[in-house]
């Protein structure tokens, strides 16, 4: 009777042990996989890039254009922008997907918050106007 007894109590036990480990993700194994299902129902994943280009915009509201034609929406610290519009920088910055542009029919711009910004030239080039 009492191999019985102690029979279950083992099984009871591991019973609630493993149900205790099914409710807490190992490692962040079910929390990354929360993260990528976010991301690809609408969420994007920011990325560190930078960007040299002709600065255009005003009233805090600003975009660079590379040398290959893509417009990026400028957010974030945008205040030291306006002395610098028309002229050639370069923006480091995180980019945050994309959205629909307004004035381009229907083309897409990417989101790129300024984190820091290197003045290049007074003038912007052909080549930093996009084609």
């Amino acid at each position: 009777m009492r191999k019985n007894l102690m029979l279950a109590m083992v099984l009871l036990t591991s019973a609630i042990w493993l149900q205790a480990q099914q409710g807490y993700p190992q490692s962040g194994g079910t929390q990354s996989s929360d993260q990528s299902m976010s991301q690809s129902s609408g969420q994007s994943m920011s990325k560190s890039m930078t960007v040299r280009g002709c600065l255009q915009g005003t009233n805090g509201s600003y975009t660079l254009t590379d040398e290959k034609g893509m417009t990026y929406q400028l957010s974030g610290d945008t205040s030291k922008l306006a002395e610098h519009v028309g002229h050639e920088v370069q923006i480091t910055g995180t980019t945050s997907g994309a959205s629909q542009n307004g004035s381009s029919m229907g083309s897409q711009q990417q989101m790129l918050e300024v984190k820091h910004m290197k003045h290049i030239s007074t003038s912007c080039t052909k080549s930093s106007m996009g084609k």
